[in-house]
């Protein structure tokens, strides 16, 4: 698990913030300048992209970062994999995005980050499967052809990144087509392409993450740290509830708050000598006619909480 960085450092996500690809449109989000103020206040290195345009493009992108002492860790860039017309219908955007990507890094001299952002790829999966998250190869199995195509078009999609000057790491997030430890174990044998360990998702899918670091470890090139309340995720799935419904219901805590046992994943991430991104994700989804202040303060507790949760590694 090593790797191009010199340590690890901590990002926090906009997704945290309640601001991510399924945020309500029309529904009040925080501005990104105090999203940002907030990170930096609650000792971040870095932050996620988010949804493309919310922290801004090109050189306005770069000043707001530099502007709050932040690089960009990484960001999210779904793709229907499993599709071909689909998938070559998505490249356009996912071309426009690592532009994106580009235009935040200061790329001269001293001023180039320590630490690249890693373009995080991810499949798009199927609404059958973000309906039953952590099920999906009961409701919604793929065949061999599509797998192979999945596979095909996740290794094209990570040699784009690549021309491009940046590694690629792939998401394996519940509601998609690689969800599962047996999912990701297959995806991971089939490609040469790292791997984002979301601790959130993997539990979700009935994974354990210590196990997931002694079996991938070599593989995983970020991390995406989360914390679960695992009585209120149990209570939602039980009730038929996908993924809307799991972001909407305080599943996902502040670190040390939720069931992970936050310290066996750690130890066992440092013993391995992590030394990439670490992002912490909060995932929720702002609750109609929210009070966007006080959504803020909660929101800024518990990065705050979050962050001091992971000094004791990093």
């Amino acid at each position: 698990m090593t790797g191009q960085y010199p340590c690890p450092a901590v990002a926090g996500a906009p997704v945290s913030f309640g601001v991510f690809e399924m945020t309500p449109a029309g529904a009040p989000i925080i501005p990104p300048e105090e999203m940002l103020s907030i990170l930096t206040e609650s000792g971040y290195d870095g932050v996620d992209l988010g949804p493309v345009g919310y922290l801004g493009r090109g050189m306005e992108l770069r000043e707001r970062l530099a502007r709050h002492g932040l690089e960009l860790a990484g960001g999210w860039m779904q793709l229907p994999l499993s599709d071909d017309r689909l998938f070559n219908e998505s490249l356009p955007v996912l071309t426009a995005t690592i532009g994106i990507f580009h235009d935040a890094v200061n790329w001269s001299g001293t001023a180039r980050p320590r630490h690249l952002p890693l373009p995080t790829l991810a499949d798009a999966g199927s609404a059958a499967r973000r309906a039953a998250p952590g099920r999906g190869a009961e409701v919604d199995a793929l065949t061999d052809a599509a797998w192979q195509r999945l596979v095909s078009n996740a290794q094209r999609a990570a040699d784009i990144v690549r021309t491009a000057g940046f590694e690629p790491t792939f998401h394996h997030h519940a509601g998609t087509y690689v969800e599962s430890p047996d999912e990701i174990d297959r995806f991971l044998g089939a490609t040469d392409i790292g791997l984002t360990l979301d601790i959130g998702h993997l539990a979700i899918a009935g994974g354990d993450p210590v196990e997931a670091l002694h079996c991938w470890g070599s593989r995983v090139n970020h991390l995406h740290v989360k914390d679960v309340d695992r009585a209120i995720l149990d209570r939602v799935l039980a009730a038929g509830g996908g993924m809307p419904e799991v972001w909407a219901s305080g599943a996902f805590t502040a670190l040390g708050r939720g069931d992970i046992d936050l310290r066996a994943v750690m130890d066992a991430v440092m013993a391995a000598g992590f030394d990439g991104w670490i992002v912490v994700e909060q995932d929720v989804l702002n609750p109609p006619g929210v009070d966007i202040a006080e959504f803020a303060k909660a929101r800024a507790a518990d990065q705050r909480a979050s962050r001091d949760m992971l000094r004791e590694w990093v």
